[in-house]
């Protein structure tokens, strides 16, 4: 019998045909994933890559105009982000698909109620389409797919909408300029 190498199940058996035909280029075991899923994770990651770069921007524009406040909290933001991008990059790649690393386009805002707009309204898009991806997931089979959505979906509501949210409600109770005074230091 073949061998597909030391410690390995031989070719000719039925396990190591398997594991053969799901190997990556470095050798390590791959799925071949639903298509449509796999399709469907390459939108939600350039999704996710155009939130970061969005939250990215923002960050560093209350940095530049001292609201260290919005700033800090922004930034920690741009970095769940960049942790979504991942697991979904991870996942593409496990079930044996190639990235899109090219983000979505996007504006930055121009005011601090415009930036919080835009990211709120980022956020509400993202929760869309990853219940939409979960019900593919589901409708398929890959529970696990539908899961590292689960966990992304609940961070979106429970943390990232909910906190804007409450940043555009403090705008209309306490006026904008009392709004940024607390932002600051």
């Amino acid at each position: 019998m073949q061998s597909a190498g030391p410690g390995a199940f031989p070719l000719k058996s039925p396990v190591g045909a398997i594991l053969h035909r799901f190997k990556n280029n470095k050798g390590n075991p791959t799925m071949q994933g639903n298509t449509q899923v796999i399709d469907y994770f390459k939108v939600l990651l350039r999704g996710e890559l155009a939130a970061r770069d969005q939250y990215f921007a923002h960050s560093r524009i209350y940095e530049d105009q001292g609201f260290t406040k919005l700033f800090t909290r922004l930034d920690h933001e741009m970095q769940e982000e960049t942790q979504h991008a991942d697991a979904l990059l991870r996942r593409i790649l496990m079930l044996g698909g190639r990235p899109d690393m090219r983000p979505n386009p996007f504006t930055p805002g121009e005011t601090v109620p415009e930036m919080l707009q835009k990211d709120l309204a980022t956020e509400y898009e993202v929760r869309a389409a990853l219940r939409e991806g979960m019900a593919l997931c589901e409708s398929v089979g890959d529970y696990v797919s539908r899961d590292i959505l689960l966990a992304q979906l609940r961070d979106t509501e429970e943390d990232h909408a909910y906190w804007l949210e409450k940043q555009i409600g403090l705008i209309d109770m306490m006026g904008l300029q009392n709004y940024l005074q607390a932002q600051m230091g």
